[in-house]
């Protein structure tokens, strides 16, 4: 098998993406520790539980039966076929049953309150019913068809632990032990500001030299999949004063706020001019896409700054601040995987590559170019192909790690 070919040299001052990362985990440190909230338990699927969960109850809360049919004392129905007389009806619902008379039979239905004194309960399947009695064609013995009270769970059962995410089946078993509210993680609040006179609102009707806002549908839908809360969705020209006042909006209402675009080399770059000013830091990242990056603190709040291509905004948001966001919110880390690659592929010297690709049959293959322009393959990808900054090439059957997407 073909080993890496490797190349010693970097490109300018740009500092390496484990040493962005560092950065961007510094600023982002006050946010990694949340404090707890109370939440209804109709609101509450998707968060993650601050503490363990017991059950305050027994579970069944009580008696009942698990059929439709008669229930009876055993020792009745050893001997069968018998006839008994049916003594009483006991529906599902609120209910307090008279004691059971040995010898006769109690209609129930499923679920219902099981008299004292039986101690099983035959379905009604095998049962005729004629003239208020009842013949029992099959013996059941003690405990058959009854449900005692505590038999699925008892009081002070662990049910949960905490750092649970919390799903439907989750839920369900709440509401079954009657918990109305849960304590869970708080969600990171973060807000979106997305730059350039270019971008119009999907659905709009683009003017010459115009390209729809796919950044802010992109970011804000990411940060919800993984467990942040959206406090603000904004756009901004690209004149300083309407990008200061997006930023003033969004900085007084979350705890984080990312920014697209506006931070390149070129003219016009109004998140770099403004955010400058505040003692924010710029450079190049030894990657590709996604190698301008900021970071800022306004107001004690931390503003990371995206580049504004499509496939650079999601990357960096990949890279640098899906790991973190899902730290802060609790939820699990998605570990990076070995795959074998499918055929050969040729990198750019000094920067790290992080190549839009897709698992197959054969091992994963890249599905585009490098190019950040390059959208559609970002819904034709599973993975990023995460390629080091000094290999130039790699073989097929190569192991390369992957970040699932």
């Amino acid at each position: 098998m073909a080993q890496a070919q490797r190349h010693s040299g970097q490109t300018g001052a740009a500092r390496s993406v484990e040493d962005h990362v560092a950065a961007v985990t510094e600023l982002l440190g006050p946010l990694l520790t949340r404090p707890s909230e109370t939440v209804r338990l109709d609101d509450a699927l998707g968060r993650v539980l601050s503490y363990d969960v017991s059950s305050p109850v027994d579970l069944p809360l009580f008696r009942n039966s698990q059929m439709d049919g008669f229930a009876v004392d055993s020792a009745s129905v050893v001997d069968v076929p018998v006839t008994l007389s049916i003594a009483a009806t006991v529906p599902a619902g609120p209910a307090e049953p008279a004691p059971h008379v040995p010898g006769t039979a109690v209609r129930i239905m499923t679920g219902a309150v099981l008299p004292e004194g039986v101690d099983a309960v035959v379905p009604v399947e095998d049962t005729e019913v004629a003239d208020g009695k009842v013949t029992v064609r099959r013996s059941r013995g003690v405990g058959e068809f009854v449900r005692e009270r505590g038999s699925d769970v008892r009081t002070g059962m662990l049910l949960l632990p905490a750092g649970t995410v919390l799903e439907p089946r989750h839920l369900g078993v709440l509401a079954a032990v009657g918990l109305s509210s849960l304590a869970v993680r708080t969600r990171p609040r973060v807000a979106v500001v997305t730059t350039g006179a270019e971008l119009v609102d999907v659905g709009a009707v683009p003017a010459p030299g115009q390209i729809y806002d796919s950044n802010s549908v992109a970011l804000v839908s990411s940060l919800r999949a993984n467990g942040a809360e959206v406090a603000v969705a904004d756009r901004s020209s690209d004149e300083p004063d309407a990008f200061r006042t997006s930023l003033r909006r969004a900085v007084a209402r979350a705890e984080l706020v990312i920014t697209s675009g506006g931070v390149s080399m070129g003219d016009y770059e109004v998140v770099k001019d403004v955010l400058t000013e505040a003692g924010a830091r710029f450079g190049p990242v030894a990657m590709q896409p996604g190698g301008p990056q900021g970071l800022a603190l306004v107001d004690e709040i931390p503003v990371l700054t995206f580049p504004g291509n499509p496939v650079s905004t999601m990357v960096s948001f990949e890279v640098f601040l899906r790991p973190l966001l899902r730290r802060a919110g609790g939820l699990p880390a998605i570990p990076r995987e070995d795959a074998v690659l499918a055929h050969d592929l040729a990198s750019i010297p000094g920067k790290r590559q992080f190549l839009r690709g897709r698992r197959t049959d054969a091992g994963v293959e890249a599905v585009s170019g490098p190019g950040s322009h390059l959208v559609a393959a970002l819904a034709w990808a599973d993975v990023l192909i995460d390629v080091p900054a000094d290999v130039t090439s790699l073989a097929a059957g190569e192991v390369v790690k992957v970040w699932p997407l």
